[in-house]
């Protein structure tokens, strides 16, 4: 089978698995080597994907801030080294400069961490808060730095919003007026724009809207009683919010390729890792680095690879380009998995698919779940658990229900309650997500965390 055939095969057997719901496009030397869609572009099913949809990016978008960045370096309106506080003084991060805020090495709280703030203006002023509101969010909040700067890695999506509106600051240009003229206009990405389809309306007629799982049926993001507040968010700029299609990135990779953006030389810097204050180049589990908008990894086969990510409810991108094997791959997503397996190992697939290499098969929760599992003991573990302040997954309580073994997770506005499979001695993992949780001596562990017992 070629790469054509297997990515086809793939593509179909995730669709049909509830997990894969998109575009995709793998080519080398600049030829398509595959390119397809599968699913809908609305939650009912009545909008067919084609090739040409347009989706969300998610942090994918954060490439075309740092390249913005770069431009306005290239005409000596800023420094790397320039301290944030040179332009935006109010702010309490005193040493971290644009450098640290491209690689996510300034320790600059991300919004994340407190977005009840922009919540409760979308909610009590009816309006969608602005990218200029970052600087007043950072000092209302006061929230303290996760380290000196230079010390450490922690994405930060806050670094991204600040670095946007530098742009605006010293091009005097509203940011996405300065990506459409100096970076998606020049490159000729007709079908690529930066825009809030949530606060103002959708510009596009084949827009794939975000689409997320609720009360097991789909429903459009902003329509679901948990993600809803996602509006609360769509005036931000830097991290998120450009919105295109497979082809426009595909002539992105090209457009860089050639130098016609960005020379060969700013964009080596983009793709250098970072290194710390102690000299070290962060690297992450997978052994990627960070540069400026960019994941880099240098394998002996694959000589250079920049890759990035994005997620938001609904959304799932991956971008990546061999920079020494001149291969782009596109997988652009819009709708939330049904089971959590089945989409990391269709993406997986398509990354080996694209080096060479064999991909693994894709596997379900109940492929993995035991078969006529004991549950003597499974009695033992309901009940409710403590957890910790700072866990953003909180187990409120695990039960039986028909014989089987649930957890009960409170989310924003509602409580989830989902099945949890035996894939172990007392092991059990999820449908929707690849935690695994095991119990034992009156607890309940996952990951790193350990969760005692309440009653």
């Amino acid at each position: 089978m070629n790469k054509k055939e297997l990515i086809e095969k793939y593509a179909n057997e995730a669709y049909e698995k509830g997990s894969f719901n998109g575009t995709w496009l793998l080519a080398e030397n600049g030829n398509i080597i595959s390119k397809g869609a599968v699913g809908f572009r609305d939650p009912e099913d009545t909008l067919p994907i084609t090739e040409d949809t347009i989706f969300q990016l998610a942090s994918v978008s954060k490439q075309f801030t740092a390249t913005a960045v770069m431009l306005l370096l290239r005409e000596g309106k800023l420094s790397l080294q320039d301290e944030i506080t040179k332009y935006f003084p109010e702010i309490p991060y005193p040493g971290v400069t644009i450098q640290h805020l491209l690689t996510h090495t300034g320790g600059v709280p991300d919004y994340f961490d407190d977005e009840d703030w922009f919540i409760n203006i979308w909610k009590e002023e009816k309006r969608v808060p602005g990218n200029d509101e970052i600087l007043r969010f950072l000092c209302e909040t006061e929230a303290k730095p996760y380290f000196a700067p230079g010390e450490n890695f922690q994405y930060s999506n806050t670094g991204y919003n600040l670095l946007a509106l530098l742009v605006e600051r010293l091009s005097e240009t509203p940011y996405e007026e300065f990506l459409q003229r100096n970076i998606f206009e020049p490159a000729r990405l007709t079908s690529t724009r930066c825009c809030h389809i949530r606060r103002d309306g959708v510009p596009f007629d084949n827009y794939a809207r975000a689409t997320v799982i609720e009360d097991g049926k789909y429903v459009a993001d902003i329509d679901s009683i948990e993600y809803d507040s996602v509006a609360a968010f769509d005036g931000l700029n830097g991290d998120d919010y450009v919105y295109t299609n497979i082809f426009d990135m595909l002539k992105w990779d090209r457009v860089l390729r050639e130098g016609r953006i960005l020379t060969p030389q700013e964009q080596q810097l983009m793709y250098t890792p970072v290194r710390l204050n102690n000299g070290s180049a962060f690297a992450d589990e997978d052994g990627d680095g960070y540069g400026f908008g960019w994941a880099p990894a240098n394998d002996p086969e694959t000589g250079l690879v920049v890759s990035h990510s994005g997620g938001m409810p609904g959304v799932h991108t991956w971008y990546e380009r061999f920079v020494d094997k001149d291969k782009v791959l596109v997988i652009l997503c819009n709708r939330e998995e049904q089971d959590a397996r089945v989409h990391s190992g269709f993406f997986s697939a398509l990354r080996a698919i694209a080096r060479g290499e064999d991909p693994e098969p894709l596997i379900t929760i109940e492929d993995i779940a035991v078969k006529d599992p004991d549950k003597s003991q499974w009695e033992s573990f309901c009940g409710k658990y403590e957890h910790p302040e700072d866990d953003d997954f909180v187990i409120d309580e695990i039960f039986m229900k028909a014989g089987e073994l649930y957890a009960k997770v409170p989310g924003y506005e509602v409580t989830y309650e989902y099945r949890l499979y035996p894939i172990g001695e007392n092991e059990f993992g999820r449908k929707g997500g690849m935690l695994k949780l095991k119990f034992g001596d009156g607890c309940l562990m996952f990951g790193d965390i350990t969760c005692k017992k309440l009653n």
